[in-house]
């Protein structure tokens, strides 16, 4: 159905654009000057589902555009100096070259790349480098519970949180259906800022009981009430625990890898060229 539309969206322009002419190739829908734009160029430019009106509009679109485009590049290689116009093929020329190097390099060295890392790896690189995971933010451990203040059971619940033993856990896991939102996972680092987007009435009056450790708070707002406990707190310029930069580590050890295959590739393929005659120095 879609297609039909196309076709019957290009045989409307043939008649508003002039393309009745015999000298004109069979497939073309559009000319400026000795430039031809096909039926084959549109293939893709209406969407499936369109109506026959919105792809007459949509294609009548496209032609003005590439009409326009074509025109102001006609006039640019007429009117720019031509030391510009040399300048912009080699350019051209240059960036085309590299894409095509980078996507045969990106294939082979993902033929070969191994992008599993041993703890012994990550822990070596970390160990190696202590001035490299210096937090730019502050990092706390804490758990929360946001719940209704009208909720049954209110004072057993907050008990659960603050005692905190896998039996409160569980009670509390039985209840969670009840709670708005809830985070049982205080072993885990997160950002302040992560934080401070979850927890609505945490903010400048409240920071410094947000970055005490082994803190209880209990906050209200209009939606309810927040129970939160800061289990630890690192703090801006200390050192990242080991967990929280392991992604980072194993990204930078990643690249690391990429440039050693990248090397490894262009010095083999130089020593095969040599090897086959295909590369020479001349003195």
């Amino acid at each position: 159905m879609a297609n039909k539309l196309k076709i019957g969206a290009w045989v409307f322009l043939c008649t508003v654009f002039s393309c009745r002419d015999q000298q004109v190739p069979t497939e073309a829908i559009a000319r400026v000057n000795d430039t031809y734009l096909y039926k084959a160029d549109i293939a893709d430019v209406v969407p499936d589902g369109a109506s026959s009106q919105d792809s007459m509009i949509v294609v009548a679109g496209f032609i003005e555009n590439w009409a326009t485009e074509q025109l102001l590049l006609e006039g640019a290689k007429i009117n720019l100096p031509m030391e510009t116009q040399v300048r912009f093929e080699l350019l051209v020329k240059d960036y085309r070259e590299k894409l095509f190097i980078k996507a045969y390099k990106d294939a082979l060295i993902g033929r070969d790349l191994d992008s599993v890392f041993t703890d012994n790896e990550v822990e070596s690189f970390y160990r190696d480098h202590p001035d490299m995971f210096n937090l730019n933010e502050n990092l706390l451990k804490l758990r929360y519970i946001h719940l209704s203040d009208s909720l049954t059971g209110f004072d057993e619940i907050k008990q659960h949180f603050l005692s905190f033993s896998m039996e409160d856990r569980q009670e509390l896991m039985k209840q969670s259906l009840q709670f708005n939102s809830y985070s049982f996972n205080d072993s885990v680092w997160v950002s302040q800022i992560k934080v401070l987007g979850q927890i609505p009435p945490l903010g400048a009056e409240n920071k410094g009981q947000l970055l005490k450790e082994k803190n209880f708070l209990q906050l209200e707002d209009s939606l309810g009430v927040y129970l939160i406990y800061i289990n630890d707190v690192l703090m801006r310029g200390e050192r990242a625990p080991l967990n929280y930069a392991k992604p980072t580590i194993m990204q930078i050890l990643q690249h690391r890898r990429k440039q050693e295959l990248s090397k490894k590739l262009e010095l083999e393929i130089k020593k095969d060229a040599l090897e086959n005659n295909e590369f020479e120095i001349y003195n």
